[in-house]
């Protein structure tokens, strides 16, 4: 039909909607042109890689083809980020015509396409695919706030990494913290979010582990990074509630150092509890206060429960009195462990205070007894 010159200019006179999943070829953008029609309300396409020249044309044509569009779901899952950035200012010119839009599902477009959303005063709804290089993490110099008529948004992420800045935030990082979470619990895919990490920002953040209580129902989450510029104060019971919704975890650091004084740490009960919770682990950064012992079986500390995939463990700045005491805790908790990772004294921020060099010594210590264990259980085997 297409070939044929008769062919009348419309085919789908009265279509409401398409639901396309062809590729991006010529061929393929001969009968798009064909089916995106003035009266077509809903949209669902996959742009298939390679694009041609022809297909992109069609797609900016979207605008004018389409005025009335209420409904877009556009995605490009095979594509690289090559071919995203090649085809996004097409995608942006077309949807910046579509003044009736209410609901959009894209990829991230970039600033200038957040520009160009942003105008759109009929959206109600957003949803993002957002790729580990996304546009994003350009600097932005969008003016905030911004799509001050949507009622929703979900990012379909299953990495997010966040950076604050908060020497000209005019909001405490606190309160600041308590508001991100928040609307973050709101808008991203709890199903697919699987890693969440903030790396350092510029001076201490106070805080407590109450202010992840949003991301609870990410219960796929396999890591979550929260580096040394936040101080996290929370004792055993609240350690526990803060991993309890996340079984599946791998991954944890929280406050690489902290400031022992003005700090609530768990204990060694604190981190039996998790090790209950979180039998995935495979990597913790945690301080731990190891001078408190009581109600602890050196010969069987966690009562039966050990973690055996941890493969890294750093304990930076716990206090810490008996480096055998200790060791024997470990060793029983982590029967696989053949040292405490001590690498993270080379990064320590020079705020800490003097006995900080006395405390990295005895962790010393803990890594030659946990050294010598390891000798007899080899020996152990190998004579049985």
């Amino acid at each position: 039909m297409l070939s044929c010159p008769s062919t009348p200019a419309s085919i789908f006179p009265n279509l409401r909607k398409l639901r396309w999943r062809a590729d991006g070829t010529q061929c393929a953008a001969q009968f798009l042109r064909v089916a995106l029609v003035p009266t077509l309300l809903d949209l669902d396409i996959n742009i298939s890689s390679p694009s041609s020249i022809c297909f992109l044309s069609v797609l900016s044509s979207l605008g004018t083809l389409c005025p009335h569009l209420l409904i877009i779901h556009m995605r490009s899952p095979s594509a690289t980020n090559d071919l995203l950035h090649k085809i996004s200012p097409f995608i942006v010119q077309s949807i910046s015509q579509l003044h009736h839009l209410k609901t959009l599902l894209v990829w991230d477009l970039g600033n200038q396409g957040n520009e160009q959303l942003m105008q759109l005063r009929a959206l109600r709804k957003l949803g993002l695919y957002l790729k580990s290089s996304s546009a994003w993490e350009r600097r932005s110099h969008l003016r905030f706030p911004g799509f001050h008529d949507l009622y929703s948004l979900v990012i379909r992420s299953k990495r997010i990494e966040i950076r604050f800045l908060t020497n000209h935030a005019s909001t405490s990082p606190s309160t600041m913290l308590s508001h991100f979470f928040t609307i973050l619990g709101e808008t991203c895919d709890h199903d697919n979010l699987e890693s969440f990490a903030v790396p350092n920002s510029p001076g201490k953040i106070h805080t407590k582990p109450d202010v992840f209580t949003p991301m609870h129902s990410c219960y796929n989450l396999t890591q979550l990074l929260i580096n040394s510029s936040w101080n996290i104060s929370m004792a055993d019971e609240e350690l526990c509630q803060l991993v309890r919704s996340w079984p599946k975890l791998q991954v944890l650091e929280i406050s690489r150092f902290v400031t022992i004084d003005d700090t609530t740490i768990p204990t060694f009960h604190g981190l039996i509890g998790l090790l209950q919770l979180c039998p995935a682990l495979t990597s913790l950064t945690l301080v731990v206060d190891t001078t408190t012992l009581d109600s602890i079986d050196l010969s069987s500390p966690g009562g039966g429960a050990c973690s055996r995939n941890l493969k890294e463990l750093v304990l930076s700045n716990s206090p810490i009195d008996s480096p055998l005491h200790v060791a024997l805790i470990l060793s029983g908790l982590f029967p696989y462990l053949k040292q405490v990772d001590l690498d993270c004294w080379d990064s320590a921020p020079a705020t800490l205070p003097r006995q900080s060099q006395t405390v990295k010594k005895q962790w010393e210590e803990v890594n030659l007894a946990l050294f010598s264990f390891s000798v007899v259980k080899e020996r152990r085997v190998e004579v049985s």
